[in-house]
């Protein structure tokens, strides 16, 4: 199967919230594509969903690290480092992301 179709599962899985088999789709497609920033956003927020801050706050920072400027990455990493007390580094994130879609919206972007 290709990458897409992994994703495709996934997608479907964690609709029906089956976040168990989600998450392992996503990690099959990445498995093929380990930079398929489509599959790491859905199993961060997989592994969100199923109580493993950790392993979801390590995926968003893989995100970041491919594409520093991926509004979604610092937003879902600020939701994160929220939901464990970590106020001070959510904040951090979410001002990132802010400045983030100021720039985009500057340039004329969506």
């Amino acid at each position: 199967m290709t990458k897409e179709e992994y994703f495709e599962q996934a997608v479907n899985a964690f609709g029906d919230e089956n976040l168990d088999q989600a998450i392992q789709q996503y990690r099959k497609a990445l498995e093929i594509d380990p930079n398929y920033q489509d599959a790491l956003h859905g199993l961060g927020m997989a592994l969100f969903n199923s109580g493993r801050l950790d392993d979801a706050i390590a995926t968003a920072k893989k995100l970041i690290e491919i594409d520093p400027d991926d509004i979604l990455a610092h937003t879902s990493l600020s939701m994160f480092y929220q939901s464990q007390g970590r106020i001070e580094e959510a904040e951090k994130e979410g001002n990132v992301a802010r400045i983030l879609g100021w720039k985009q919206e500057l340039r004329g972007e969506k």
